[in-house]
């Protein structure tokens, strides 16, 4: 499902003129079955931009399109809730969004509180659990109890069993050791190519973000400063905007700068270090 913002702009007050906006004339889309990373410092309008999508809160001027629904002042969405059944959002802190004793209770959750009726219901979380690699065994622990990993794992699998279209995971890397994120950029590209789910990324660390997202978003004052391949705007001076470059990205600018050899963008460290092997011979 695709996401397009035209010509958004939020306020917190409507009496609060709008050059004095958290987000302004936001033109951008969220393409279909692509995994696309938001980035900004703290404050540049990240969190507003991923409740716009959700509808928690409504544009002041211009519109979100979701899919075939118009999110916009003028326009009453007819069933808010339909809306929501499509769109899983992972909060920045897993334990946030838990209130249930058990991970069965909170897996099945999203599908009792949209009221949709699921034939086989038990076999809807399994599959969930399998989607993030946990199994059965997992079902009757308390999910407070569990290892930052493994919370933000059933917290993903709590969104996927009711299967919706668009996945928001905002910061999904805090808090996680270099095993669980490795994990976690599995499952990631699991959701974009075996379920084809549209995936969105509210993340600084780009350090991961290279590894699974498609396009990029970088966001400052609420408004977009550079947007596209991810190549294209890693290689920018992020730095003026608070935010680190990939180390990758670091490397490879550096030997083009200092050696004059271009050894092209890579994603993974291994395949980085092939092209060095190569070059040095």
């Amino acid at each position: 499902m695709e996401v397009k913002f035209n010509n958004v702009y939020y306020v917190y007050n409507e009496k609060t003129p709008l050059s004095k906006m958290v987000l302004g004339n936001i033109n951008t889309i969220f393409k279909e079955e692509k995994i696309t990373g938001i980035i900004g410092k703290s404050g540049s309008g990240k969190t507003t931009l991923i409740q716009l999508i959700n509808a928690l809160i409504i544009p002041t001027k211009g519109n979100v399109v979701v899919g075939k629904r118009i999110i916009s002042k003028t326009k009453k969405i007819k069933d808010i809730n339909n809306l929501r059944y499509q769109i899983g959002l992972v909060f920045q802190m897993p334990e946030e969004q838990f209130f249930c004793q058990t991970v069965k209770e909170e897996i099945e959750f999203g599908m009792k509180y949209f009221k949709k009726s699921v034939k086989n219901i038990e076999k809807h979380i399994s599959d969930a659990l399998l989607m993030v690699e946990l199994n059965d065994s997992y079902l009757n622990r308390n999910p407070f109890t569990l290892s930052s990993g493994e919370m933000r794992k059933v917290a993903i699998a709590s969104v996927l069993a009711f299967n919706p279209k668009i996945i928001i995971l905002d910061e999904p890397t805090i808090g996680l050791d270099n095993k669980s994120k490795n994990n976690l950029i599995k499952i990631i590209k699991l959701l974009k190519n075996r379920y084809k789910k549209t995936v969105i990324i509210v993340s600084n660390d780009t350090d991961f973000l290279l590894q699974v997202v498609d396009h990029v978003i970088l966001l400052d004052k609420g408004r977009i400063i550079y947007e596209g391949n991810k190549y294209d705007v890693f290689k920018q001076d992020l730095e003026k905007y608070k935010i680190k470059r990939p180390k990758i990205i670091e490397f490879e600018q550096l030997v083009l700068q200092k050696k004059n050899i271009k050894i092209g963008y890579r994603d993974d460290i291994n395949d980085l270090m092939k092209d060095v092997y190569r070059y040095v011979k």
